[in-house]
């Protein structure tokens, strides 16, 4: 068996305040009134990264933020990275004469390039930076794009480890996972994601809303450090070639949890079959992100798989529990001893009411774990027992997909992708 490591639900996260004067947009007891809505805009091209997309507009708008997602497309329908394909709400000409509190940069080597040669989102930004407004970037996009397009001068910041010296001569280059320096955030990769979408909640609305945002998706209490799965009744996953995993989705669906399952997984060449329960590829996640699955219930439902991961998500967990086709897909793996796994609301509305949780030990989010028969170990944040994974919500998903890679291709590989997207 495995250590055990239970820890707090957390209330704070860790960032990087710097000597230069920060100008608060709004009072940090944001929890004790009802903030003004902050307008953001998140741009998305070809080739940008899933992750660091999608965490940054479900964090904000959890807190009451106004994001349009624009593309930078010709299209609203973009090709981000890892075969995984979103939909814009907007596209980036269109938003031209509109004025926001924040605009963010997502990262990824390709889609960096593509905003940093978008003329029109060049424009955009540089003038709501001369108009004093909240700027941002994550990734490959401090440096591949505010820095080429001299928006960093003589400021401190910071970006994915490997393109570091992309930066010009005259930005001070930080390691911290997250640097904050006037009225600029910059940070390194997916798997510092959650805390730079955290401070720029803090930013837009204060302290308070950053951890009131963050306990509520059960977030890490110390980023950086190495990551714990609890295992009970070890048991081998095995698979030929190449680990085979379905992931449903469905209208309501956590979008961060599927972004993080899927994306984390191909990262470690997995095979990933993403599928509507939905009678459309399209679905909207819980945080209005739209998301378009490689496939529909139906051709999954002839294939077998070595895994079937659900993400969690109201109503989207409602969606599957409601699925016949997906709880018999279920049954029949669990029947088989091949591996199942859920996150969030699912292990409670899905698992548990179909009866797939019997003899189980099982955690689900906080809120639903009164809805578990057994809530023994329940506190963990990622609970292995036998050929069943749980977790519990959005602040653990990507321990739950390292904990996935970590049973398929064990504990160096999963540690070497979770360095990689610079979660520890």
């Amino acid at each position: 068996m495995a250590t055990r490591h239970l820890l707090p639900l957390p209330l704070i996260f860790r960032r990087l305040a710097l000597n230069r004067p920060l100008t608060p947009l709004f009072s940090s007891n944001s929890t004790m009134t009802s903030p003004a809505t902050k307008k953001v805009l998140i741009p998305i091209a070809d080739g940008t990264e899933p992750m660091e997309a999608v965490i940054t507009s479900d964090v904000l708008r959890r807190a009451g933020a106004d994001v349009t997602v624009a593309s930078v497309e010709k299209n609203l329908r973009v090709n981000a990275s890892f075969g995984i394909t979103l939909v814009a709400d907007a596209l980036v000409v269109d938003c031209e004469g509109s004025s926001f509190d924040l605009i963010s940069l997502p990262g990824g080597m390709v889609g960096a390039n593509r905003l940093r040669d978008c003329g029109v989102l060049e424009s955009i930004v540089k003038k709501h930076v001369e108009k004093g407004g909240l700027y941002a970037a994550i990734c490959a996009a401090p440096a591949g794009v505010l820095g080429s397009w001299g928006l960093l001068n003589g400021l401190k910041a910071t970006c994915y480890p490997s393109v570091m010296d992309k930066f010009p001569s005259n930005v001070t280059k930080m390691e911290s996972r997250v640097v904050v320096d006037g009225r600029v955030i910059t940070s390194r990769g997916p798997g510092t994601a959650i805390e730079f979408a955290l401070a720029l909640v803090e930013q837009l609305y204060g302290k308070d809303k950053a951890d009131e945002v963050g306990g509520f998706m059960v977030i890490r209490p110390r980023h950086g450090e190495e990551y714990t799965v609890n295992e009970l009744n070890s048991v081998g996953w095995k698979y030929d070639n190449t680990p085979q995993i379905l992931v449903p989705i469905a209208n309501g669906s956590e979008e961060m949890e599927a972004i993080i399952i899927i994306d984390s997984l191909r990262r470690a060449k997995a095979n990933v079959m993403v599928v509507s329960v939905e009678e459309k590829l399209q679905i909207v996640a819980r945080w209005n992100t739209k998301i378009v699955a490689d496939g529909l219930l139906d051709e999954a439902s002839k294939l077998q798989f070595d895994l079937i991961v659900l993400p969690g998500g109201l109503p989207g967990a409602e969606a599957f529990s409601n699925s016949e086709k997906l709880v018999n897909l279920l049954k029949n793996q669990a029947e088989s001893n091949k591996p199942y796994g859920a996150i969030c609301a699912s292990p409670a509305i899905v698992l548990e009411h179909h009866g797939l949780l019997k003899g189980k030990k099982a955690t689900a989010f906080p809120p639903l774990c009164e809805k578990l028969t057994d809530l023994s170990e329940s506190e963990n944040r990622v609970l292995v027992d036998g050929n069943l994974i749980t977790s519990r919500g959005p602040g653990t998903a990507m321990e739950f997909a390292l904990g996935i890679v970590e049973k398929f291709f064990g504990r160096e590989k999963a540690l070497e992708l979770a360095k990689t997207m610079v979660f520890v």
